[in-house]
């Protein structure tokens, strides 16, 4: 006996690019995107289509993407996952392992295929935070790439607040608000919000080493409950949501959710103390 299975519908440039711009991305504007191409599904021509059908919705626009390494750091949680259950001697070597942070080369894992293959892009830019890159295709990607200060991940002095004086527009391409790195920027935007030490590899003056900062204090835990209130709201800025490819995606203005998120975390937060400050940052 034999059995058949549904073809896997495989979606092709062309197909994205109209459901990219029937969702509503702007023609000639700025895009901040989150990924999975997973969610999309197969894609005729693989993920290098997919940054296609975006640079074809944008026309003469400019596509960004996070581009953030924490695989460098000792005080990220991804770095924790790791090493969790390790002995000292292996902790150790997991740190002596870590190369340092260099904005031509460090790949980004864990972003997903897609903000990789915007990363590795023929002339692409990149800012040079050490742990929070961004990368970007388009007019302006330099432009909004630059002058990333080392000890601001996400706030003022970050590729964010620059997306948010031009009003960029945010795509969760198959993602939820969990990932929406705009949320952030509101986090800075509070009052007096609480600060944490972080650690990652960096180059100086030629040679390896750790560099220690003080920052604000992310925590991405409530995000996703923040956007299902965020979509719900009356703010006369809706998010629109449809399907591209295989994904149900969503797409809003991102100082619409900076906004939003700046007053939501004060009222849903209880203030926090300021965890394990630097002793000398910087």
């Amino acid at each position: 006996m034999t059995t058949t299975t549904a073809p896997t519908d495989v979606h092709s440039r062309s197909r994205l690019a109209g459901q990219l711009t029937e969702l509503g991305v702007e023609r000639n504007g700025v895009l901040l995107v989150h990924a999975s191409m997973s969610a999309v599904g197969p894609v005729s021509g693989g993920v290098g289509a997919m940054v296609g059908a975006l640079r074809d919705a944008l026309g003469y626009g400019t596509l960004v993407v996070p581009a953030f390494t924490p695989e460098n750091s000792d005080t990220s949680p991804h770095y924790l996952n790791r090493v969790r259950g390790l002995g000292d001697r292996a902790r150790e070597a997991v740190r002596a392992g870590m190369p340092p942070f260099d904005p031509a080369t460090t790949p980004a894992p864990s972003m997903g295929r897609l903000a990789e293959a915007v990363r590795l892009s023929e002339g692409a830019a990149r800012s040079c935070h050490p742990q929070t890159s961004f990368a970007g295709l388009g007019p302006l990607a330099r432009t909004l790439l630059a002058r990333h200060r080392p000890d601001c991940h996400l706030g003022e002095e970050s590729p964010l607040a620059r997306l948010y004086d031009l009003r960029a527009q945010v795509l969760l391409l198959g993602t939820g608000f969990d990932t929406c790195t705009a949320f952030h920027l509101g986090e800075y935007r509070v009052p007096a919000p609480p600060r944490r030490c972080y650690r990652c590899v960096v180059t100086a003056g030629g040679r390896r080493q750790w560099w220690e900062y003080e920052d604000v204090a992310l925590d991405d835990s409530d995000f996703a409950a923040l956007g299902a209130d965020f979509a719900r709201s009356e703010t006369g800025a809706p998010v629109r949501t449809g399907p591209v490819g295989s994904s149900t995606s969503r797409l809003f203005r991102i100082d619409d959710a900076v906004d939003f998120s700046s007053g939501w975390l004060p009222a849903h937060r209880a203030g926090a103390p300021d965890q394990a400050l630097c002793h000398s940052p910087g």
